[in-house]
């Protein structure tokens, strides 16, 4: 089971198919790629400036292990330790980012997969959103028989 939490960015349109597109939906759970490599995780999840700092942080953590004389084995322990930490927590990172940008977060939803999750999500929040017409006409009126706009042909 997947779980997933939503945000919306602060500027948000107003139209509720617009505002869905725009949602970004945030995986909880354990990330193999930053454990393995924490920069290609951050960078995956648009963290660039988690990976510089992760970068700056572990060259001046095995300096100063190096400089301390700390055995190979236990260096090697302690950055293995940071990695599977950092895979646990990138979610969390992600998250705080968008916070920290303005996002609001909407709801949490669960499901076997990514597409499930977003249906569901969908189906509870779809229909407490307002629906503003946005055509091409920019009227905001329903679209007329015989006119170009009008779904069954020009006549019916």
């Amino acid at each position: 089971m997947a779980t997933y939490t939503v945000h919306e960015p602060p500027e948000a349109d107003s139209d509720r198919v617009d505002r869905g597109v725009e949602l970004e939906f945030v995986k909880d759970g354990f990330s193999w790629l930053t454990a393995i490599c924490p920069p290609l995780g951050f960078i995956a999840n648009g963290l660039w400036l988690m990976a510089i700092a992760y970068l700056a942080g572990t060259g001046l953590l095995a300096y100063l292990l190096q400089s301390l004389k700390v055995s190979p084995e236990l260096s090697g322990i302690l950055f293995l330790a940071l990695n599977i930490y950092l895979g646990l927590e990138i979610s969390t990172f992600k998250r705080w980012m968008l916070d920290q940008k303005g996002w609001q977060m909407l709801g949490v939803v669960n499901g076997r997969t990514m597409a499930e999750c977003e249906r569901r999500f969908f189906e509870s929040w779809l229909p407490q959103q307002p629906v503003i017409a946005s055509d091409e006409r920019g009227q905001g009126m329903p679209p007329q028989r015989g006119s170009r706009f009008w779904p069954f042909g020009a006549s019916a």
